[in-house]
């Protein structure tokens, strides 16, 4: 099962406030606002970028009336995104404390703090009311999360009915995956389904499939273009990641590129 430790250690957030702030330096002063977009190469931790929450928001049909959850937020790219773009509230969870204080921070930055909540915590044990969101979203999260059947129970339980459940994450393919990885250096951090056993599980724990792509040969080709550019100038995911991040996306790329691995888009409605 899923060591919360072992998950908090690989994201590497020891002193990553100044380091963020040494790195935002390159935009200007600190009283000056940012732009949301600004920040998508650092706050956008998931394979396609900004693109894959535009996808994935698009196909579960948010509006700006509605309540969203991010679970696993990150340094909270998405939930800037949802609600800059769209205009609905966010509240994003995470279970590290450091990328909590770091996303309000960001917050701050973008002028967005009315319209986003960060708190810490776990997705298998949300700190919500039954039927408290519109939509759920999940992005390159469950990959770390060894109690598949409860983290999916946990997002029916905080949906309305007729909630939507939006996932965007890796899958199992044929092989296994070469370490390391973007959320896990070593298989103890790595809990992979297959797309199969992916659906079935969301399935069993009250959810309708509404639509499910696979996004594998975009996000192959995504790496395949990052290969040959480079990661994009900082302030970018290697400032939370540290000097192995190159490695890391490497080894993801890789993965799709020899079929290991696979990414899967998808909406659920809440039965």
């Amino acid at each position: 099962m899923t060591d919360p430790d072992t998950v908090r250690h690989h994201y590497g957030t020891e002193s990553l406030m100044p380091r963020l702030k040494t790195a935002l330096e390159v935009f200007g002063p600190e009283d000056q606002l940012l732009r949301p977009d600004q920040l998508g190469p650092l706050d956008q931790f998931h394979t396609l970028g900004a693109k894959a929450t535009a996808d994935l928001a698009e196909l579960a049909g948010i509006t700006a009336d509605n309540t969203v959850l991010d679970a696993g937020s990150g340094l909270g790219g998405p939930a800037r995104y949802l609600a800059a773009t769209i205009g609905c509230h966010v509240t994003g969870i995470d279970l590290s404390q450091p990328f909590t204080e770091a996303a309000r921070y960001l917050n701050q930055r973008t002028g967005q703090s009315a319209a986003i909540t960060f708190e810490t915590a776990s997705a298998l044990d949300l700190p919500f009311a039954s039927g408290a969101f519109d939509v759920a979203l999940l992005q390159h999260v469950a990959m770390n999360i060894g109690d598949r059947a409860g983290l999916y129970r946990e997002m029916r339980r905080i949906l309305k009915p007729r909630g939507r459940f939006a996932t965007f994450d890796i899958v199992a393919e044929s092989g296994a995956p070469i370490y390391p990885l973007p959320w896990a250096r070593t298989p103890a951090a790595s809990f992979l389904l297959t797309a199969a056993a992916t659906r079935s599980t969301i399935e069993a724990a009250g959810f309708t499939v509404l639509a499910w792509r696979d996004d594998t040969d975009a996000a192959t080709a995504w790496f395949a273009k990052l290969r040959d550019t480079g990661l994009p100038p900082e302030p970018n995911l290697g400032t939370v990641m540290g000097p192995d991040f190159a490695e890391l996306t490497g080894n993801l790329g890789r993965g799709l590129a020899e079929g290991r691995l696979g990414v899967v888009t998808a909406v659920f409605g809440a039965n």
